[in-house]
């Protein structure tokens, strides 16, 4: 028995009791099973399926909570309440805001991923937190937890890169990454059919009609990353595919674990940065 143990171990994508020694796992297929690299634990606590939606917020509400503290001279106490408790530009721009103006004069191409998780007061981050609090567990349902983060990641990145590229000059804000997600959910209602797909499909487009008409009523809304973002997910929900399609595989979880890193790795420089150009450090 205590042999049987050593030669055997859990499939890293199925989590199956599989021989170290296998050349495919017998329950899902993934090549090498037993392979070193492919047991590798980083991100899986991170990547747990009832906490992925609310590390994400983590992440933001810790990033607006550092913005307003990091230059608290500046911090904005206006009526409007879009505007209210609002962070300094130079905070953001600081912390890795985007657009043209940033990239151009500080050439912080990295901003493309640090932006999606800086907002301009109260409102903005309460709006997109709340939005993401309502379709992330459907994405992660649909997509599992790493293909989740990985459209949330590479839409939001996709959305700010074409706001560049339209020439939007300082921008931030999660709702590229969003956006995604509503696309992935689009692309998942619509490909799958049946009375639950259309459920899905007529629920998001709600959401989708009411970004859209709040970016064309109120000012300084960047609808091209908006666009942009929907355009993202409904392509990464085709290249990626879903869970009645193709369940989530070792390969998908490179993906997510690789945005994961890429998003730690950014947003530590991006403070880093930040305390510098300040004269903090």
């Amino acid at each position: 028995m205590e042999a049987q143990s050593r030669n055997s171990i859990l499939c890293p994508n199925c989590r199956r009791l599989v021989s170290i020694d296998e050349e495919r796992c017998p329950h899902c297929g993934l090549g090498h099973p037993g392979s070193r690299w492919k047991n590798i634990s980083i991100g899986r606590g991170l990547f747990a399926s009832d906490r992925i939606v609310t590390n994400i917020i983590a992440l933001n509400v810790g990033m607006f909570v550092l913005s307003v503290l990091i230059n608290p001279g500046s911090i904005g106490f206006s009526a409007n309440p879009l505007h209210f408790l609002s962070p300094s530009t130079r905070s953001l721009i600081s912390l890795g805001a985007t657009g043209t103006f940033p990239i151009a004069r500080f050439h912080t191409w990295w901003s493309f991923l640090s932006a999606n998780y800086l907002h301009g007061s109260i409102l903005h981050i309460l709006f997109n937190m709340i939005a993401l609090w309502q379709i992330g567990p459907l994405v992660v349902q649909e997509y599992g937890v790493y293909r989740m983060f990985s459209i949330y990641t590479l839409s939001g990145i996709g959305g700010f890169v074409i706001s560049y590229l339209a020439g939007i000059p300082l921008t931030i804000g999660a709702s590229a990454a969003i956006c995604g997600l509503i696309g992935a959910a689009l692309y998942f209602g619509k490909s799958r059919g049946g009375q639950y797909g259309q459920m899905v499909y007529h629920q998001i487009i709600g959401w989708l009609v009411a970004i859209f008409v709040f970016g064309f009523l109120v000012s300084g809304i960047n609808n091209w990353a908006h666009g942009a973002g929907v355009v993202c997910g409904v392509l990464a929900g085709y290249l990626l595919g879903y869970q009645e399609r193709k369940a989530e595989n070792f390969y998908h979880k490179v993906l997510g674990v690789s945005c994961g890193v890429a998003t730690i790795g950014v947003l530590a420089w991006s403070v880093f940065w930040s305390l510098l150009a300040l004269g903090y450090l």
